[in-house]
């Protein structure tokens, strides 16, 4: 299959900051506005050139549900160094080192937020038991969820 973007040269932040002050969306494409340039970026789009496909389960706070047999706080005690331990709230410093590091892979690079990237929430916690139990995840859901997010709240990066 033929490339289509190579990733050489310079980033140019300004140009980002524009493409995301102009992104909108219609329907389940993303559309945006860079330079005299219109982007659409379509679940086709996210296959060939990302490769991702659109299936799975979406994980965002409305549909937490889709996992019949997760329980948050059952997971979190199953991940703990010690499952014994009160659970005040949800900390990554009690995690054992697999589950720690997931935990960081998903609060830093999948789903990144403005601050406390060592307090899961519920989503976080779902989306790592999804991990671990090789549940499909629907990923162009959750990048094109945090899309959003990073349009509307200035925390988000």
């Amino acid at each position: 299959m033929k490339r289509f973007l190579e990733f050489t040269g310079n980033i140019y932040p300004d140009l980002v900051k524009v493409f995301y002050t102009n992104l909108q969306f219609s329907g389940d494409s993303l559309v945006s506005h860079v330079k005299g340039v219109d982007m659409v970026i379509t679940n086709d789009v996210w296959t060939v050139v990302v490769g991702l496909k659109f299936f799975g389960i979406r994980i965002n706070r409305g549909n937490l549900g889709v996992v019949e047999d997760f329980n948050k706080i059952q997971f979190y005690k199953n991940c703990l160094k010690d499952p014994h331990s009160k659970v005040r709230n949800f900390s990554v410093g009690g995690l054992k080192l697999d589950e720690r590091l997931i935990a960081f892979i998903v609060s830093w690079i999948n789903t990144p937020r403005g601050s406390n990237h060592s307090t899961l929430s519920e989503e976080d916690l779902l989306m790592i038991y999804c991990i671990m139990n090789k549940v499909k995840i629907n990923w162009i859901h959750t990048i094109k969820e945090h899309m959003q997010n990073a349009t509307r709240l200035s925390d988000f990066h």
